[in-house]
């Protein structure tokens, strides 16, 4: 059980109940997505990249592309539904990859959690709330974030 919150305590979840839900979307509107999220990709990287030293050869694209996959599966329902909100299904969807991104954070402490940490994926899955476009510029960051691991060194395996 330890191990669960020491893994939801990384990810920047405090055990504290009494921080308010104004003060949980201002830190999420911080890290809301402007227009140039492929420049933060890269930046997040680079400096993961750097952070890590040689540890970074141990985060393969791999351990990231599983959340890339769920995240894509949304994203394809959620264009192809001419809502202009989304639905609880696809909320509940979301919020199930920040259990995911928990977990895997828990289980790669020294690659993974980093990379979620310094990407803000936590916050930003917090702030999509029911918007679409929100929810869409996630899925394009995120794939933008795999994509400039890719490609600057990050093994596949």
């Amino acid at each position: 059980m330890s191990s669960m919150k020491d893994a939801f305590s990384r990810a920047g979840f405090k055990d504290d109940k009494t921080e308010s839900t104004a003060v949980t979307q201002n830190k999420a509107k911080e890290l809301e997505i402007e227009e140039s999220y492929t420049q933060r990709a890269e930046a997040v990287i680079l400096d993961l990249r750097k952070q890590l030293d040689r540890r970074y050869q141990n985060f393969t694209t791999s351990k990231i592309r599983n959340i890339l996959t769920l995240v894509s599966e949304i994203y394809n329902d959620v264009v192809s539904d001419h809502n202009k909100t989304l639905s609880k299904e696809v909320q509940e969807r979301i919020e199930y990859l920040k259990v995911r991104l928990i977990y895997e954070s828990g289980r790669e402490p020294d690659t993974v959690d980093p990379f979620v940490k310094k990407s803000g994926l936590i916050r930003i899955i917090d702030g999509i709330g029911n918007s679409k476009e929100r929810f869409i510029k996630f899925a394009r960051y995120m794939e933008a974030l795999v994509a400039y691991h890719r490609y600057h060194g990050g093994k596949e395996y």
